[in-house]
């Protein structure tokens, strides 16, 4: 494998195992186990080019024979950073970085994405019917979901978890390691984005509303609430402290509606 991605040899000192990303560093490079060879292919090449103002990105790392996955690894350059609960800065990213996505094209694997994420996104936006116990959020997600009304702002590509995949390193910009695309209005990612570090970073409930001079942000912010709250009860490892900020946040964007 090191071989592979021309690294030359290395022994188990030489490896760094990089909390939460599941990858290992080996010098400026890092390696990770592919889960998905299509979306692996899909983020190396979209990686490759992709220029967003304000942000590095983990620039991807091919074989020495050009291709982007190997027996099911992929390699990326590695950027200093960690994440970090940083509220306002990460919506802003997530603008940033759907502005530079806007012209992209709606990757093929997604029409057919299958599992917890694809379902929860399918139930926050109405097109597929939400089954979700009172314990784990269904109860807000009855609540909302008649708030809904239609959008008129045209789908794009966007990054649905940005919030763990956004690195901070100081006052240096934040870094972009992963990408898992969505099609849908672009603040919609950054919806996502506010809610995630309100639930999972902890974050003040105000960056709900500080955000709201973004278009279509109320709607945007309910889609993103119904989808997290789906998407928490439908987790098997689902936590009672994040169900707790999770409803806290219901509560805060139905105030918003």
């Amino acid at each position: 494998m090191r071989g592979a991605f021309g690294l030359g040899a290395f022994g188990e000192s030489d490896l760094e195992r990089l909390p939460g990303s599941g990858g290992w560093r080996v010098g400026d490079v890092v390696l990770r186990k592919v889960a998905d060879r299509a979306h692996a292919l899909w983020l190396a090449r979209t990686f490759s080019v992709l220029e967003v103002p304000g942000l590095r990105i983990a620039r991807p790392v091919n074989t020495t024979d050009g291709r982007w996955v190997i027996g099911g690894w992929a390699a990326s350059r590695y950027v200093a950073g960690r994440p970090e609960s940083r509220a306002d800065d990460t919506v802003h990213a997530a603008v940033r970085l759907h502005r530079a996505t806007v012209d992209l094209p709606k990757p093929d694997f997604l029409t057919g994405r299958q599992g917890i994420a694809a379902d929860a996104e399918r139930m926050a936006w109405g097109e597929l019917p939400a089954d979700i116990d009172e314990a784990g959020g269904g109860r807000w997600f009855e609540i909302l979901a008649p708030a809904r009304k239609p959008l008129a702002a045209p789908d794009q590509l966007v990054h649905a978890e940005l919030f763990g995949t956004l690195l901070f390193d100081g006052d240096a910009p934040p870094a972009l390691v992963d990408f898992v695309p969505h099609f849908r209005p672009a603040e919609w990612g950054a919806a996502v984005a506010a809610i995630d570090v309100v639930a999972w970073g902890g974050a003040d409930l105000s960056v709900l509303q500080r955000w709201s001079h973004l278009p279509d942000w109320s709607q945007l912010l309910l889609r993103a609430t119904l989808y997290r709250l789906a998407y928490h009860a439908l987790h098997p490892g689902a936590a009672d402290v994040e169900t707790s900020r999770l409803r806290a946040a219901a509560a805060q964007v139905s105030e918003l509606l």
